[in-house]
């Protein structure tokens, strides 16, 4: 692989040296900048081609403004590389989503640079509503600027603020970069308003060169104002964002770099709200990017003479692929399933259904509580609704499952991917807490499968329960099981007994099954599959700790709030009293890492129990090797 040089951005540690050159020389430092980018992600992986559509942009904010007194947001981290790297972090760019590398999102902690922590969406314009306030009341001219994009204008967050910016006048900007594109291609009306937007340049061009020409107190200037406000909400949507109290200005081109710094250095100057409107192009400047935006948003190493090249050694199967196959037969036996992800198709396994089933498939875009009180309107009406969301965007959503749904007992089933610890992209995307925060809301039963197989016959469950229900499984592949076509309903609120040992008992819940087997023959431990986390299997609690002298639970979840919390309070209210180790996440963020790595972290991997397991029995001074009394169970 050709290592090409960079003269300009080898000059550049901070902004402020960008600030030093002459405006003619950005076309090149955005040119290397790209270069950089691509040769640096090609090594390391990471997300890719949302950064080289903002690289001109950036070059522009950073020349234009003043960082870091000035505050740029960014809104959907994907797009911030370009930035990392011009902010002090060139250096250390591969070392980007690896434990103890750079976060792949921005985060207040790494930069002074990075000025908000980034990883849900369509939260940049809120943010800086919320610094240009601050910054107004403490009397400091500061300039605050939304970068928002990557399809992040269809969340409700983004135009709550916008209502909200435009009624109170702060000295803002938003921009928006408009690229068609979130992960997957944008969908919704909006996307059709900013298109027509965008094919109105002629219209845009008209009215700027007509009020360049005349009066502003002449009766032509009076007369064509009053024309443009009847005229345009009909031709120009971007009426919306003037109504809503902000300046309109674009579209323009978001990879001219000179364009780009003439019009900020006019905004600039402007006070009150302003909105930018870029164009630009997911992937640009690297041509197996711009054709595939989807498969280029993020990569593994790979060689960019070849392009990212499909593998021949064979995959496991995920959880994601065990869902995906689950929903395409589940809907040729039930006309009345539904399903609908928060732009999360290609992520959730969805791309075969939206194929067979388009008329029963919504994308409903960044807005997951929409997505969620969508499902509960389809359930009143008869449909049998699924919802497919990661763990961490179900948080986003965490009211309208609670009042939309379990408050009135619809029938929609949730499939949370990525539960549990999920890796490089950090502890904006982990989706360690939903065990907790879904444990104590009435009406809800969930599961955690243990194996591939395990996950369908839970889904299938879940599904003809009549009733909410959620089954939450990892990132990636399982143990390997083979996963059965026929499906099967498993007994609500039933575990199974795996292993039958003596003296300890673990009661696992979920992915840790499989590590929790590997440690157990050494500690001739009783190993129980829970399955259910609500309803809790009762019975079986009771007969472990009736028939064990020290019980152990296992979960990929925070501890606190838990399944374990579960079993603690199950016992307690049995008046049963028993050593019991609650073994699951940390009650801290754990940083970006691998899965493998962030599971020892927090010793819920095969030697981290075993470790926690055995330390747990000699501050017992031992267990005896007999068993106490069987109960009748």
């Amino acid at each position: 692989m050709t290592t090409k040089t960079f003269p300009l951005l080898d000059q550049i540690t901070v902004p402020a040296d960008l600030r030093q050159l002459a405006p003619e020389q950005l076309r090149q430092v955005a040119d290397e900048l790209r270069d950089y980018l691509i040769q640096s992600v090609s090594r390391s992986g990471g997300h890719f081609g949302s950064g080289l559509g903002t690289v001109e942009l950036t070059v522009a904010l950073h020349y234009v403004f003043n960082t870091p007194h000035d505050r740029i947001v960014w809104d959907v981290g994907h797009q911030a590389y370009p930035h990392k790297i011009l902010t002090g972090r060139k250096d250390r760019i591969e070392t980007i989503k690896k434990k103890g590398g750079l976060t792949p999102f921005p985060k207040r902690c790494e930069s002074e640079y990075d000025t908000f922590g980034v990883g849900h969406s369509s939260t940049s314009i809120g943010a800086a509503l919320g610094m240009a306030i601050a910054a107004a009341r403490q009397g400091i001219d500061r300039k605050a600027i939304a970068v928002i994009g990557d399809g992040a204008m269809t969340a409700g967050m983004a135009f709550e603020a916008l209502n909200h910016g435009g009624e109170l006048a702060p000295d803002m900007l938003v921009i928006l970069n408009e690229n068609e594109m979130s992960i997957s291609p944008n969908v919704g009306y909006l996307t059709k308003m900013l298109a027509k937007i965008v094919s109105g340049r002629f219209y845009n061009r008209v009215r700027e060169q007509s009020k360049r020409i005349m009066r502003r107190d002449s009766w032509l200037w009076r007369f064509m104002s009053r024309w443009e406000e009847h005229t345009k909400g009909m031709v120009m949507p971007n009426t919306l964002f003037e109504e809503l109290g902000f300046h309109y200005l674009g579209p323009i081109d978001g990879h001219d770099v000179d364009q780009l710094v003439r019009t900020l250095q006019v905004i600039k100057g402007m006070k009150g709200p302003k909105f930018l409107h870029i164009i630009t192009k997911k992937g640009k400047g690297y041509k197996p990017a711009e054709e595939d935006p989807v498969k280029y948003h993020a990569v593994s190493p790979f060689d960019p003479q070849k392009g990212v090249q499909p593998s021949n050694a064979p995959k496991p199967v995920t959880y994601t692929q065990v869902f995906g196959d689950w929903l395409c037969d589940m809907a040729r036996i039930n006309k009345k399933l539904m399903a609908i992800t928060p732009a999360m198709r290609e992520g959730s396994g969805m791309v075969e259904f939206h194929k067979q089933f388009p008329k029963r498939y919504f994308d409903v875009g960044i807005a997951e509580q929409h997505a969620v009180t969508l499902a509960a309107g389809m359930a009143c009406e008869g449909m049998q609704p699924v919802v497919a969301i990661y763990s961490t965007f179900l948080q986003r959503a965490y009211d309208q499952l609670i009042h939309d749904v379990a408050l009135q007992n619809l029938p929609v089933l949730f499939a949370i991917d990525r539960a549990g610890v999920v890796g490089p992209d950090g502890p904006t995307h982990a989706g360690s807490m939903d065990l907790s925060f879904l444990r104590c809301v009435p009406n809800m039963t969930i599961m955690a499968p243990a194996d591939e197989n395990e996950c369908r016959q839970m889904l299938y469950t879940g599904h003809t329960l009549n009733a909410p229900a959620a089954v939450r499984y990892p990132r990636g592949s399982g143990p390997g099981v083979p996963v059965q076509k026929d499906m099967q309903a498993l007994p609500v609120g039933k575990g199974e007994i795996r292993r039958q040992g003596n003296g300890l008992a673990f009661l696992v819940f979920g992915s840790p099954l499989s590590d929790v087997l590997s440690v157990a023959d050494g500690l001739d431990a009783t190993v129980a599959n829970m399955r259910f986390v609500k309803p809790l299997d009762l019975e079986l609690v009771r007969h472990l700790a009736e028939t064990h002298h020290a019980l152990v639970t296992v979960e990929d979840n925070v501890v606190a709030g838990g399944a374990g919390s579960g079993v603690n309070e199950a016992l307690h209210a049995m008046g049963i009293q028993i050593p019991v180790l609650n073994l699951g996440l940390p009650d801290a963020y754990q940083e970006h890492g691998s899965r493998e790595e962030l599971l020892a972290e927090a010793g819920i991997d095969a030697a981290g129990i075993q470790k926690q397991a055995s330390a747990f029995i000699n501050a017992l001074g031992g267990l005896p090797t007999e068993l106490k009394k069987v109960s009748g169970v």
